[in-house]
């Protein structure tokens, strides 16, 4: 049997391991579109930094990892699937068979429609060659904009910080981080990133990009000018299927799937940042673009195509942001639920804040900011959909008392 995978990110090399280990005797085919080495985007921070070098962003640090395994990796792209007849076109004009298909294409980087976006100076941080670009140009010193202070341009600030750069953030959400933190968590790290030498803009749009001598006229809608030496976007991120236009496989947000992360077509399987797969934190299926959901579908994918029929129960919407050495963390449903209650603490002198959203005595979500030590506990519980019982009421009047209603809520008698 021809297993054919499409991207070789986290979830597309989980799953050729998978396959490799579970079909001894399959052929396995990976295809990325980029001319590197399977690596992860995660680590290109600490590239920017100097903690890694080039190899220390390999997926698979073994050279021979791929050829020793029998998995054949191709750099090319693809251009369109025939799900009819079982065949995919590449842009070299080459077209290969297969027999069960994975979808693991990731996503891209999202640009504004901004006028100059497509100046040159004018770069993203998703790739290894955007990331040679930047390290090229921020020597100590470097005048740079950073448009975008979500969670991928709050992990590039602290790179960037760390490469001694003169940096501006331009934010249209009235606070950092809008999709994991609230108003008051957000404000903190706004604050804490000020008072670490960043200047931060929120609520505040770019209206143009304009070359100007040695450099960038940034123009906001605040009628104030930056001059820099580099723009660096990181304004969200979109999946990768436009190749899929045409076809009978059903898209939306990405490629529709089912809890198997199987999609319409039954020999088709999507994994990753394209897969709109299940939301353990919403109960609906959505994209997910973190890492660990990549390679825990790309393992699942990789058994179902081979017809385990293991069901993908939903990972729990996470995300943890260290910022210039603030540590700030949202699970689950941490806006809250429609009838439910929350509590919250609250020391901004101290960069410290904590809340809870519960659903019943159920806890369904939290966020924190500074509040490091019961991260894990946090996670525990809305994973676990523990019933606090008293606990909850108790949780309600001193948040800081989860190490307490985690001990009395799991406590197994005997």
């Amino acid at each position: 049997m021809h297993h054919i995978i499409i991207g070789a990110g986290p979830a597309g090399v989980t799953a050729a391991e998978t396959l490799r280990k579970q079909a001894p005797d399959d052929t396995i085919t990976l295809i990325g579109d980029e001319p590197e080495a399977p690596y992860s985007r995660m680590a290109i921070p600490y590239l920017l930094v100097g903690n890694i070098d080039e190899p220390g962003t390999h997926l698979k640090q073994a050279g021979d990892y791929f050829s020793r395994n029998r998995i054949d990796v191709r750099q090319q792209r693809v251009t369109a699937v025939d799900a009819a007849s079982k065949t995919l076109q590449l842009d070299n004009g080459d077209s290969l068979s297969y027999d069960r298909l994975l979808i693991a294409t990731g996503s891209r980087a999202a640009r504004p429609p901004v006028p100059g976006m497509d100046l040159d100076g004018v770069c993203s941080c998703w790739t290894l060659a955007d990331a040679r670009r930047i390290i090229d140009s921020t020597s100590p010193g470097a005048r740079v904009v950073l448009i975008g202070a979500g969670f991928i341009g709050c992990i590039i600030l602290e790179a960037l910080k760390k490469r001694g750069v003169d940096l501006h953030v331009v934010e249209t959400g009235d606070r950092m981080v809008p999709r994991m933190l609230n108003e008051k968590a957000g404000g903190l790290i706004k604050r804490w990133c000020e008072q670490n030498g960043v200047k931060v803009f929120t609520s505040t749009q770019v209206q143009a990009i304009e070359a100007a001598e040695n450099g960038f006229r940034v123009k906001l809608n605040s009628n104030a000018t930056l001059l820099t030496d580099l723009v660096i976007t990181a304004t969200g991120v979109k999946p990768n299927m436009d190749f899929l236009a045409g076809s009978p496989i059903k898209t939306d947000q990405g490629v529709v799937v089912d809890k198997t992360l199987q999609s319409s077509d039954p020999d088709i399987f999507a994994a990753g940042d394209v897969a709109q797969g299940f939301d353990f934190s919403s109960g609906q299926f959505s994209v997910q673009a973190i890492q660990p959901t990549a390679t825990e579908h790309g393992r699942i994918a990789a058994m179902n195509m081979l017809g385990a029929g293991i069901k993908h129960h939903g990972c729990i919407n996470m995300n943890v942001l260290d910022t210039l050495g603030l540590v700030s963390c949202s699970f689950g449903a941490w806006m809250g639920v429609n009838g439910g209650e929350s509590a919250e603490l609250y020391s901004p002198n101290e960069f410290r804040y904590l809340n809870l959203q519960f659903d019943a005595d159920v806890l369904v979500g939290a966020s924190s900011v500074g509040w490091t030590q019961h991260i894990g506990i946090l996670r525990g519980l809305i994973e676990s959909r523990i019933r606090l019982g008293v606990w909850k009421d108790r949780l309600l009047q001193d948040p800081g008392k989860l190490m307490e209603a985690y001990m009395a809520s799991t406590q197994v008698i005997g």
